[in-house]
């Protein structure tokens, strides 16, 4: 059956999206669980897409008839909420039917394990080599589905997690249609901020454009923020497990200064590396050495940053695409509990403040990436030819030393690098660069579709 996990689950075009396909999944659910000798209850969530709500309650139909009981929420929920409750009750895992900031137009399922982090390679694979028709018990052997609230629960845990006193504060927040309405801003509410909540109403077709909080998206909240008197801005993609922010003076800030200044306000009160991939920038670095800290790089996907925070007990993991986990938490990308942790850093200094004080201390970084059509096939010959002859010197600067451990990554003895690596979700290759102006970082990305081009 045609059916690939990616980078994060299966996403696919809604005409692909048949019961045959999201009942085989449920099945090679059920076969995992059972043969690791699992028997607790399955979380069943789902985004508020169309056919969202049908095809959790078609999953849980094939968990029952497996022999698991099923959890499910009346309504549309976030991801990290559903991820952070399957540890909260011990959950046997969980499944969440979304295609996350995908367009309208697709859908999907993530296998979530019992640690509540992304499922790795090891368990997606075998998930995809079990892809068949359900094989029901005999029906005594049946579980059951109880259907109660998981957002209340998260709540109270994420306000006594998050020492945040957002009294007097204006907060715009923009739900985009997506799981995070009603709740992000709830939560920040709780906490006291006084919340100006735009696009609140459930919208399967989120108004016509992809759930993606990018700067062309968050235009409206940039206009809340500049002209409107809140004095800062959020936004959730559409499983509310990537989170935006908006200052006044910076617009839409770049994911890269957010994980900084994230990291920044986490090191006021406690100690702990960081984890990042290997296109996030290096600003994380210069500000874990500055704590005496370590920063440990991982492949692109936060499935490997998850288990790097694992392996490291780190305090933050995160990801250029505006991901990331606090670790104590959840090892899972939670755009929800960081709403309220961006928050009360701002409390605390706002955040326009404590983005120019970083770049007093730490220095300056621009950071941006380009994509170059590549069809599947031809992505491990293009990666072949770069490592049969990697350059010594791009952009008129040596490099100093090459990492491998997704794509070929060129650190540059200025202090800038240069990332080539395969799309995991598209046919094309993505081009990423860092350095300390514009002018530098548009040089880099030149060379490095210089290097691709006559590859392909």
């Amino acid at each position: 059956m045609d059916i690939e996990f990616g980078t994060d689950g299966w996403r696919t075009t809604t005409e692909s999206f048949t019961g045959a396909r999201i009942r085989a999944v449920g099945q090679a659910v059920v076969d995992h669980l059972r043969a690791a000798g699992e028997d607790a209850p399955v979380a069943v969530g789902y985004d508020p897409r169309a056919g969202s709500r049908s095809a959790a309650e078609e999953l849980c139909r094939v968990l029952c008839a497996g022999g698991f009981d099923a959890i499910v929420p009346p309504r549309d929920t976030p991801t990290p909420i559903v991820a952070w409750t399957v540890t909260d009750r011990d959950l046997a895992g969980a499944l969440q039917v979304t295609a996350s900031h995908n367009p309208p137009t697709d859908n999907g399922i993530k296998f979530i394990p019992a640690d509540g982090a992304p499922a790795l390679p090891d368990v997606t694979d075998r998930l995809a080599a079990e892809l068949k028709p359900p094989e029901p018990l005999a029906e005594p052997e049946w579980g059951s589905v109880e259907e109660t609230d998981l957002i209340e629960p998260y709540i109270e845990h994420a306000l006594a997690f998050v020492d945040a006193d957002l009294e007097g504060r204006t907060i715009a927040y923009d739900g985009m249609h997506g799981s995070g309405r009603g709740v992000t801003n709830r939560l920040l509410a709780r906490a006291g901020a006084d919340v100006e909540a735009r696009r609140e109403d459930a919208d399967p077709e989120f108004g016509g454009t992809a759930p993606e909080p990018t700067p062309e998206h968050l235009v409206d909240l940039a206009q809340m923020v500049e002209n409107d008197g809140a004095e800062l801005g959020i936004a959730n993609d559409g499983d509310a497990d990537r989170i935006a922010v908006v200052t006044p003076d910076r617009g839409v800030v770049d994911p890269n200064w957010l994980f900084a200044a994230l990291y920044d306000y986490c090191l006021g009160t406690d100690d702990g590396d960081a984890v990042r991939t290997v296109s996030t920038t290096f600003l994380i670095d210069r500000i874990a050495e500055a704590h005496g800290q370590a920063v440990h790089e991982t492949p692109v996907g936060f499935k490997w940053v998850a288990d790097a925070m694992k392996e490291h007990d780190a305090l933050l993991g995160g990801e250029e695409s505006g991901g990331f986990g606090i670790g104590g938490h959840l090892r899972n990308k939670d755009g929800v509990l960081l709403a309220l942790a961006v928050a009360a850093a701002h409390s605390e200094e706002p955040l326009d403040d404590r983005l120019d004080r970083i770049r007093e201390e730490y220095g300056d970084i621009v950071q941006d990436r380009r994509s170059v059509d590549c069809p599947d096939d031809r992505k491990a010959a293009v990666l072949e030819g770069l490592a049969a002859d990697l350059p010594e010197t791009v952009a008129g600067t040596e490099v100093e030393r090459v990492g491998r451990d997704d794509g070929f990554k060129l650190l540059l003895d200025d202090g800038s690098w240069l990332l080539v690596r395969p799309s995991g979700t598209e046919p094309k290759l993505r081009i990423y660069a860092e350095a300390e102006t514009r002018e530098r970082l548009a040089e880099l990305l030149a060379a490095g579709e210089a290097l691709v081009e006559p590859l392909l």
